[in-house]
């Protein structure tokens, strides 16, 4: 009878649930770093200038030994006419190039990064003119009309600069930029001027002219918006303030026949023009990610 109550309290025991400790919490692994490695892609948009003046500015009477003091009223009327600003408008045009660069994601939210590029520029194209009216000594009746005139093109531009982000999601990246900037432009200027009327069959005509082509470098500042939109794939759009200074070029001297036995010169003109401006531009990148651990795709 006792063995019988024995093995039936074992049996009984035995359906009782045990008891187990609980289980130890452990945190989800961070996400991997998307957005570290290098990468390569293609941008396209367009860049506008500012309303940046270009500045003419010719020296001081400089006259051959055969002079009158008709030729030099005439002169002296011609230098007058060869000062003045033109606005040189905000010519823009069509971009289009690539950049490499490459990103290190830290703190799972924030990202920076060094990136270089360069773009050909089409279309940029700006032209400007401003006419003066000066009058000689003695030529009341008979004034000057001096035309300036300025041809511009922005050729390329590129960058090297740095950048800076916060992840608002593990995929849109908000970034600041900012660097080294360079470009190639070319400009021709001319000055040409008359009598108008004129005061005789050998009346004051003058011609000059000139043209550079030159690379400058400066900087540039500004940021944009960055979305990972697929595995290694990303789109861009992205907006740039650069400057690259200031260039003056000399003008040819100016000739002035009148009367026709004596020829008359006046110091070389120059004229000075800032090369600045802004980019808005769109681009897509593919990433790498070499170094970074590739992401893990939960299935259920």
């Amino acid at each position: 009878m006792i063995a019988l109550a024995l093995s039936a309290g074992a049996a009984l025991a035995a359906d009782l649930p045990s008891r187990k400790e609980a289980p130890v919490y452990v945190p989800p692994p961070p996400p991997p770093p998307l957005w570290t490695g290098f990468y390569v892609g293609l941008n396209a948009g367009g860049t506008f200038a500012n309303n940046n003046n270009d500045t003419f500015v010719t020296g001081p009477l400089a006259l051959s030994s055969a002079v009158s003091s008709l030729g030099a009223a005439h002169q002296v009327a011609a230098i007058a006419g060869g000062n003045g600003v033109v606005n040189g408008g905000s010519n823009g045009g069509f971009i289009g190039g690539g950049q490499v660069g490459y990103n290190f994601q830290f703190y799972n939210s924030f990202v920076v990064g060094l990136e270089a590029d360069i773009q050909g520029v089409a279309a940029s194209n700006s032209n400007a003119t401003l006419s003066n009216v000066t009058v000689g000594p003695g030529f009341s009746n008979n004034p000057v009309v001096t035309t300036l005139a300025v041809q511009k093109s922005l050729d390329y531009i590129g960058t090297v600069r740095g950048r800076i982000g916060y992840l608002v999601t593990p995929t849109l990246l908000v970034y600041g930029t900012g660097g080294l900037a360079y470009g190639g432009g070319t400009a021709t200027a001319a000055l040409a001027g008359a009598e108008v009327p004129p005061a005789g069959p050998n009346n004051g005509f003058w011609t000059s002219g000139g043209s550079f082509s030159n690379s400058q470098a400066g900087w540039t500042v500004g940021g944009g918006i960055e979305w990972m939109f697929l595995p290694n794939w990303s789109a861009k759009v992205e907006y740039l303030y650069y400057d690259l200074g200031s260039v003056t070029a000399a003008l040819s001297p100016a000739v002035q026949i009148f009367p026709p036995s004596a020829v008359y010169w006046a110091s070389a003109t120059t004229v000075s023009s800032r090369l600045n401006g802004n980019i808005v531009r769109a681009g897509v990148n593919y990433h790498f990610n070499w170094g970074a651990p590739a992401p893990v795709v939960a299935k259920y």
